[in-house]
């Protein structure tokens, strides 16, 4: 499988303007420019898409992980942070952080009292126990 997106630049960096296209027609001719990437123009930026496709594709992919336990998600909502720094070596994309919630048939929320905010990693044994539980009462 082969996707294509083209972007089409004029002018010098800081006055010029671009355009971005995709195969699909989803994105036809989208302006783009230096305020869109490094201030709050309006238009989109390659960032905001790196963005876009990190969360599309991790949504696709949780579904997919999850059907394979016979679970089938109501709903799957994530949204990506994608943070751009000057580096030494220039502008970096040096993170994209997820956020996501998700609706599942038969989930329920559960606290583990000493885990801050990675669970899994803070309460490893009662993490790993929760999830079992939950997926020996959702797939029986």
């Amino acid at each position: 499988m082969k996707r294509k997106a083209s972007a089409v630049w004029r002018g010098g960096l800081k006055d010029g303007k671009g355009s971005i296209s995709t195969e699909s027609g989803v994105l036809k001719e989208t302006q783009y420019s230096f305020s869109t990437r490094f201030e709050s123009g309006i238009g989109t930026n390659p960032e905001e898409l790196i963005a876009a496709a990190h969360a599309g594709c991790f949504a696709m992919a949780f579904s997919a992980e999850l059907g394979k336990t016979g679970i089938t998600p109501e709903s799957i909502s994530v949204t990506a942070t994608v943070t751009l720094d000057k580096t030494d070596a220039g502008w970096t994309v040096t993170a994209s952080h997820l956020d996501v919630s998700a609706k599942i048939p038969g989930a329920e929320k559960m606290i583990l009292a000493r885990a801050g905010h990675a669970a899994n990693i803070d309460e490893p044994a009662a993490f790993n126990a929760a999830v079992r539980a939950f997926l020996d009462r959702v797939t029986a």
